[in-house]
């Protein structure tokens, strides 16, 4: 019996994390955010990459990859984004997901900050490709998406230079370790 009762524990223990992983992702997102004027199309800015990328680099690939995905994507239903949120859901789970698998590959469960930065940089390219073609099929064309580019760099960089210094102080704390 008592067995059976660690399971259970452990399942809903994993169920608050992912549960508190996507609302972090979404507060983030919804509070933390500026839109953008560079582009006729608008873009955002905002504290969701960040937190995908700590929570990525923090509890590893599937939280990172939920958490962006559903975050983000509830983040677009609820904000007038919709349009884009299976663009979003599609981009940022796979972000999420492989920054994670990067930054906890070999064992190294999100420890080393080199492969860290590594993993979100390797992210980006990815994500941009995502949403370019995701762009590109909305507005009928392989220019417009362009200038949303620099807008989605200028968020990543950000994410990227906020999320380290906090992983590398959460990474103190005994539950990160």
């Amino acid at each position: 019996m008592q067995k059976a009762t660690t399971y259970s524990n452990a399942r809903t223990f994993n169920l608050i994390l992912t549960s508190m992983s996507i609302a972090l992702v979404f507060v983030a997102t919804l509070l933390l955010n500026i839109r953008l004027p560079i582009a006729a199309n608008g873009g955002l800015v905002h504290l969701g990459t960040a937190m995908l990328f700590i929570i990525s680099m923090l509890l590893g690939p599937k939280k990172g990859a939920v958490a962006g995905a559903v975050g983000m994507g509830l983040f677009d239903l609820v904000s007038g984004w919709t349009l884009w949120a299976p663009i979003t859901f599609i981009a940022r789970g796979l972000q999420g997901y492989v920054v994670g698998k990067i930054a906890w590959m070999n064992g190294r469960n999100g420890n080393s900050v080199g492969f860290n930065i590594v993993a979100a940089i390797i992210s980006i390219p990815l994500m941009l490709a995502i949403y370019y073609v995701g762009e590109a099929i909305i507005y009928s064309s392989w220019i417009i998406p362009a200038a949303s580019i620099p807008g989605n760099i200028v968020q990543n960089a950000v994410g990227l230079a906020i999320a380290i210094p906090v992983v590398i102080a959460l990474k103190k704390v005994p539950f990160f370790k």
